[in-house]
């Protein structure tokens, strides 16, 4: 299905080689980053085709995040697509403490495409070119574009003098797409992936904690955050929009659940901003808890406490900080199931912690196997 709407694999150049040989030699990397794309990859190409975009556009995600909806790059790129915040901001992406829509599996893909077609008119229709600004910007490759014309030198894509980086970027993407539409020619494996939906929305009927929604959802909460990687706290953000994606499958029995749970049942946490004049013994008489249990759960070593800044509030002391989402020094627990292919390394570097982190939290050696579980705190502004 992904093949029959390619329209850019009729080039060849030693370039796209070059990465077609590098994929070659890492078979188990190629099949691993593919099986990531299976949550996501039916609902990106089915927006690109209702766009009337190429199809390997649909791959593009492959390049930037790996396929990866929750990871930042060290520059402040985010999601899927990796758009920077001024990017993410510019076409509507919002950020803030609740969410980051750049995260977001459909907004910042219907983004995406917003922003290739734009591109692509600027650029007169070459798919190329288009690619090439995506990843160093438009500006670059129109400077790049007047310096080979001032020299009369060719200004298509392969002539120009481009950042190293988008040297290498357009021509793995289109390695990638030739791989990916005969893997055995290559010799590599491709995994299957349904040609149908993946995920659809679920209601929540309000706020849920994340946790909490992944147990009505009777799957790990990583699995729940990949789809729903926008989210960048322990709950859902209170005002809505009231929803989740899961998949299909578990959607109508999420739904009868959620339906039942009792409102003291939907969250473990409350979200306070302070005010001036609050003070540690104020709030907590506030929302019933005490002093010790807010201090505890927001890594605060006295009362002092100052306006504007945020405190979680768990709703029963006997919460403890290994529950909560972040704030101040505070860390979300996430439980991840090993896969195949997973190493320690991997695992630290998708999570953004360090591989010493990861022996210590779970008391292992160098070596994990399939289907383990292990610990990870991590930190929803890292």
């Amino acid at each position: 299905h992904l093949r029959r709407g390619y329209r850019l694999t009729e080039v060849s150049n030693p370039r796209i080689t070059h990465e077609i040989g590098r994929l070659q030699r890492s078979p188990n990397a190629f099949r691993a980053l593919m099986a990531r794309s299976e949550p996501y990859l039916h609902y990106i190409l089915n927006e690109i085709e209702k766009a009337g975009l190429p199809a390997e556009l649909a791959l593009l995600p492959a390049i930037e995040s790996g396929f990866q909806a929750h990871v930042y790059s060290p520059n402040g790129a985010a999601g899927l697509w990796q758009f920077m915040p001024a990017t993410g901001s510019m076409l509507g992406l919002e950020q803030d403490w609740w969410f980051d829509k750049r995260r977001s599996v459909r907004e910042s893909t219907r983004s995406a495409i917003t922003y290739l077609s734009q591109l692509n008119k600027q650029f007169s229709g070459d798919w190329l070119l288009t690619l090439a600004a995506y990843n160093a910007g438009a500006g670059t490759v129109a400077r790049a574009i007047a310096q080979a014309n001032r020299h009369g030198d060719n200004p298509d894509f392969w002539s120009l003098d481009l950042p190293g980086e988008t040297d290498r970027y357009v021509p793995r993407l289109l390695a990638l797409a030739t791989v990916v539409a005969d893997p055995e020619a290559y010799g590599l494996d491709l995994p299957e992936i349904d040609n149908q939906p993946y995920f659809a929305s679920a209601r929540t009927h309000g706020q849920i904690d994340l946790n909490i929604a992944a147990d009505l959802a009777d799957m790990p909460v990583e699995d729940l955050l990949a789809l729903n990687a926008g989210h960048k706290r322990w709950a859902s953000r209170p005002d809505g929009p009231h929803e989740l994606l899961l998949p299909i499958d578990r959607v109508a029995a999420f739904e009868q659940a959620v339906a039942a749970l009792p409102a003291t049942g939907r969250l473990r946490w409350q979200h306070h901003t302070i005010r001036a004049g609050d003070s540690l013994s104020r709030i907590a008489r506030q929302y019933g808890v005490t002093v010790d249990a807010i201090a505890r759960s927001n890594g605060l070593k006295d009362t002092r406490i100052r306006a504007g800044r945020d405190l979680l509030i768990p709703l029963s002391d006997s919460v403890t900080l290994a529950d909560s989402g972040s704030i101040g020094h505070a860390k979300q627990r996430m439980h991840y199931r090993v896969r195949k292919g997973d190493s320690l390394y991997t695992i630290a570097r998708r999570f953004q912690v360090s591989v010493a982190d990861l022996k210590r939290w779970n008391r292992v050696g160098r070596y994990i196997q399939p289907g383990e579980k292990i610990t990870v705190f991590i930190d929803p502004d890292a």
